[in-house]
């Protein structure tokens, strides 16, 4: 395993994820400034995030065919220097689109970040260096809430400098450690004709609707709650710093198998519920143990998309990690302007039980077992040593 690679890629993710999952609390404090509602929130996260997905395949493709080099170092620079400058916006049309652009950063690091994660862990490891990849993310995701909810109820907006500011080092030990190409992979002859294809045919479409419901069941969820909760936690008088600390319970953990993605899924339900109806020490077991059943099937999703096409792993883990972002991101929007409708705790609540429904659409799926190399293939010379 490249430990190198893989450090300055996760480290990357991490600090490029404070910065993302602080955009829900910035926008909550901005509702008080500019009189937001509660669907405006939701839109304006809604943009940042389409911002950042819809570009992750173009990306991807682009992270292909540098080999690896750069890109994610850019990514993370990029989307500190427009998340420092946005602390001087007038207006709350400029700021967000400050924010806006800076997200194209957030879409390049995840495509490369993606690619050079994979690339790290070699033939054997793909999915333990996925998972050690998104562990990272799922800590960023954590941490920037606390961070952001501190900052702005001591100094507000003049915050967000100092967080940019923070990400620098970790840029130049993402160029310095991720300057060297990723080594090629064989590429495989072309599979042999069988009397299964047909069948296989038959069921393609089946599977791949399935593959797009779980997705998109799953984020709605996660997306929902880490940017609506904050709104929900603020109108019932609680601090900043104190409903920050409260959404960083939800971090992820790392797994495999498809009754392993069912099973997690099922049991988030229950626990996306409780956290809705308990406060105190209860509400931080409940989001943690939350955020960690639904971040499970996260780095599977991926290596199963991207061993599809393994020379193109860019591009599919930029199309599969963009649309998991966009439909999460639209669906928090369509649950904002409802939660301004017939209010907030009543959608997190039905919210709350769209994994029953991500979990029908995974044991749907095919086993979820890496298959394994080609004809028995050994590993390749040029492969990283695990």
């Amino acid at each position: 395993m490249d430990i190198k690679r893989l450090s300055a890629t996760s480290v990357g993710h991490f600090s490029i994820d404070v910065l993302n999952s602080s955009v829900a609390m910035i926008l909550t404090y901005m509702a008080g400034r500019f009189d937001l509602s509660v669907s405006q929130i939701g839109f304006g996260a809604m943009v940042y995030t389409i911002f950042a997905a819809m570009t992750q395949p173009v990306f991807g493709a682009l992270a292909d065919r540098l080999r690896g080099r750069w890109l994610a170092a850019v990514g993370v620079l990029w989307t500190a220097i427009f998340y420092f400058a946005a602390a001087w916006m007038p207006n709350y049309t400029a700021f967000l689109t400050c924010l806006v652009i800076g997200a194209w950063g957030s879409g390049a690091f995840h495509a490369a970040g993606m690619v050079n994660a994979n690339a790290a862990g070699g033939v054997r490891n793909p999915t333990t260096a996925m998972s050690i990849f998104f562990l990272f993310g799922q800590a960023g995701l954590a941490v920037g809430p606390i961070v952001a909810g501190l900052y702005l109820e001591r100094v507000g907006l003049a915050g967000m400098p100092y967080a940019a500011l923070a990400v620098l080092p970790v840029v130049a030990l993402m160029f310095v450690w991720m300057r060297h190409p990723i080594a090629d992979e064989p590429r495989a002859s072309a599979p042999v004709a069988d009397d299964g294809n047909g069948a296989r045919r038959h069921t393609a479409a089946f599977v791949v609707t399935m593959f797009i419901l779980l997705i998109a069941l799953r984020s709605t969820t996660g997306q929902s709650f880490t940017t609506l909760l904050p709104k929900f936690y603020d109108d019932l008088g609680i601090a900043p710093s104190e409903y920050g600390q409260m959404l960083g319970g939800m971090m992820g953990d790392r797994y495999n198998r498809r009754m392993v993605i069912f099973v997690s899924t099922v049991l988030a339900a229950p626990f996306c519920v409780a956290l809705l109806q308990t406060t105190g020490w209860l509400f931080f077991v409940s989001a943690g143990i939350a955020g960690a059943l639904l971040s499970i099937p996260h780095s599977i999703i991926l290596v199963m998309a991207q061993q599809l096409l393994p020379t193109r792993k860019g591009m599919v883990g930029g199309l599969v990690l963009g649309f998991m972002f966009a439909s999460g991101a639209v669906a928090t929007w369509i649950a904002a302007f409802f939660a301004d409708q017939y209010g907030l705790y009543a959608v997190l609540m039905a919210i709350a039980f769209f994994p029953l429904g991500a979990a029908f659409c995974a044991i749907m799926l095919p086993s979820t077992r890496r298959a394994p190399a080609p004809g028995g293939a050994s590993k390749p010379a040029g492969a990283a040593v695990s």
